[in-house]
């Protein structure tokens, strides 16, 4: 069946692209503006696959995202595409709104209009919209929504419009709120690849504020499984939440990364302690994130894989054999990788 994954060439996507195309029944296609985000080297080699479609374009275009549907009558679609870092909305939350507001507007519509029976709009979202907890509780399905980044803003607007459609319209729609996502193939701009490699060039390490920011890390492969679960198992209308059940703070996990990267490198323990730097906050700064996995451990039998150190020393492993595609992103050169076109 012909399943559509927007933002399949970013971080979280292109583990989702992969995930599916084990299966046989699927053929996914892959629809993905290439912003500085999407990075088709992350999908090297899967562009031979019978069953891949890569599809370059942008899904603020109405028109395009019309034709894209009545011409390719997709089963499902997986919506990834969205602007993500909360420091980029915060210099330009105009992007956000456009991208990941108007962006999931024309899909929803397109959706309404060509949708065929048991097919499902499941629309990935983030556990930003809950806004922040105190040093103790779990957000669940029915936390309130309160968004204090213009990341998390327009992320909450797409999850109304989402279930706007389903009751209006009766679409079949369901959503997933997730925690920080890390492994391997992340930007390098996010908060672990930044501190890896501080660690491996001997630069400082930016800590935000006191370093006592907590937040739920979730590797991205068991993030990828519990999206098609999700899509073959949930139930429509329905919200779930997805952790890692790994909660640390940002200082704690930094010394986990320095201990384990300074001993992949050959280095002394502690080594690169002293490489820690506190930064001025950010603004709006959310103190801590923390899920609640109940729900779908309960109802669809999912639950993590990965402990916390083992999935670092995986992502470690992995940017340490992979200074090419690194290097790549860093000179500018992955942004002409034309094999998808």
């Amino acid at each position: 069946m012909n399943v559509l994954i927007t933002g399949g060439a970013g971080f979280i996507g292109s583990h989702v692209v992969k995930h599916f195309l084990k299966d046989g029944r699927y053929h996914v296609f892959n629809l993905d503006k290439l912003t500085y985000a999407g990075n088709p080297n992350n999908l090297a080699g899967f562009e031979k696959n019978a069953n891949y479609t890569f599809i370059h374009g942008d899904i603020t275009d109405a028109s395009f995202i019309q034709t894209l549907f009545e011409k390719y009558a997709f089963k499902h679609v997986i919506h990834l595409a969205a602007e993500s870092h909360v420091d980029r909305s915060i210099e330009d939350p105009f992007v956000f709104a456009k991208t990941n507001i108007l962006g999931t507007l024309n899909l929803l519509h397109s959706f309404k209009a060509t949708h065929q029976k048991g097919g499902i709009f499941y629309h990935i979202s983030t556990d930003e919209v809950y806004g922040t907890l105190g040093e103790t509780g779990l957000f669940t399905e029915s936390t309130p929504y309160q968004p204090n980044s213009p990341y998390a803003a327009s992320k909450a607007s797409s999850d109304h419009f989402v279930r706007a459609y389903a009751e209006t319209y009766k679409l079949p729609v369901i959503i997933s709120n997730c925690s920080n996502n890390y492994g391997p193939n992340q930007f390098p701009e996010k908060f672990i690849p930044v501190c890896i490699q501080a660690i491996k060039n001997n630069k400082i390490i930016p800590i935000y504020g006191d370093g006592n920011y907590t937040r739920d890390w979730l590797y991205v492969e068991d993030h990828a499984r519990a999206i098609k679960t999700i899509l073959e198992e949930g139930k429509p209308g329905e919200t779930y939440n997805i952790g890692g059940l790994n909660e640390w703070k940002n200082m704690d996990l930094v010394k986990v990364l320095i201990q384990e990267t300074d001993k992949a490198l050959g280095r002394p323990e502690g080594a690169s302690l002293p490489l820690i730097t506190f930064v001025k906050d950010r603004p709006g700064h959310d103190k801590r994130y923390a899920i609640d996995n109940t729900k779908i451990m309960r109802e669809l039998q999912w639950k993590p894989e990965h402990s916390f150190e083992q999935g670092i020393v995986k992502t470690i492993d992995w940017y340490m054999s992979n200074q090419a595609w690194i290097d790549a992103i860093l000179d500018g050169s992955y942004r002409k990788n034309t094999n998808f076109k």
